[in-house]
């Protein structure tokens, strides 16, 4: 079978206003989920799962519906507070999902192949794809997942500061160690981050996360025992949230999987503050120009 795209849409985008997931950026009002579609259809995925909420399900199927039909298969699931299909029978006050590793495990009922996770939110680039798709098909098994790794210098936000799983890779270009850092920003000619004991400096070329992320569906039995333990954990930390790399971090830790760390060249752009909308538009109409993409993505 071929792998399956699964998308994570039914973040509450805070800090950007508004449903920054359905906001249009191309020319014909695409979002930039779009265009992750496109190169996923393009490098050989065969279906795509949203991960939204419920209410929002019409929209989607409006938005999306007729423009990839007969393209690729469509599937929806939804991201709720319900814990009881996890055996969780405590009542847990939450201000906020439970975050995108828990996101993932709606999934797990429609996904019987290798997959990989994405943001609906982020512009990835084709190479990455093409890669995710020859690593899912060629060497994915139930312990040896992959990360595509980002250039810290090619994600950052001129509008503040942004959260990247900061990767430490070994010899063998497998993760050995991600740490989630909640604010990374430039400051003068140098890239920072701030934590408890101050701040700290990384290198432009430290390879980051941008939740792109290559599985087998025996990570939803790993991901529910540890959401399990989290939610516990955690039912008096209302804003706590369950991050996929902490299953890496887990895996990694534990002995359980390896993830190969997958380099891509490409630029990153996304929509973290909505001052970014922009640069966002002005890179997708250079990438029409270039020939990358039609003016015009589902004619």
């Amino acid at each position: 079978m071929k792998p399956t795209l699964l998308i994570l849409a039914a973040g509450m985008a805070s800090r950007y206003g508004s449903m920054k997931q359905v906001d249009g950026f191309g020319p014909q009002g695409e979002t930039i989920i779009e265009y992750s579609i496109y190169d996923a259809i393009k490098a050989g995925f065969g279906k795509v799962v949203f991960i939204i909420k419920e209410e929002y399900l019409e929209h989607f199927k409006n938005l999306f519906d007729a423009k990839l039909k007969d393209k690729i298969e469509v599937d929806y699931v939804f991201q709720n507070f319900d814990l009881k299909q996890f055996g969780i029978d405590t009542q847990i006050y939450r201000e906020k999902p439970w975050g995108t590793a828990h996101a993932i495990l709606s999934g797990r009922k429609v996904i019987q192949e290798p997959f990989c996770v994405i943001n609906a939110d982020d512009f990835y680039g084709y190479d990455a794809f093409e890669k995710m798709v020859s690593f899912l098909n060629n060497e994915a098994n139930d312990n040896t997942y992959s990360i595509i790794g980002y250039e810290l210098g090619k994600t950052l936000s001129d509008f503040g500061s942004v959260s990247r799983g900061v990767c430490r890779v070994d010899e063998n270009q497998h993760l050995a160690e991600i740490v989630e850092r909640t604010k990374i920003y430039k400051k003068g000619d140098d890239i920072v981050f701030e934590e408890e004991e101050g701040v700290q400096t990384l290198a432009y070329e430290t390879p980051v996360s941008m939740n792109f992320w290559g599985f087998t569906p025996a990570v939803f039995k790993i991901t529910e025992d540890l959401f399990r333990e989290f939610a516990m954990e955690n039912k008096d930390k209302p804003k706590a949230e369950f991050f996929i790399p902490l299953i890496g971090e887990h895996l990694v830790k534990s002995g359980q999987a390896k993830f190969k760390v997958i380099p891509t060249p490409s630029q990153w752009f996304g929509v973290t503050y909505k001052e970014d909308k922009p640069f966002v538009k002005d890179s997708i109409d250079q990438l029409i120009k270039a020939g990358v993409y039609p003016s015009e993505l589902w004619k």
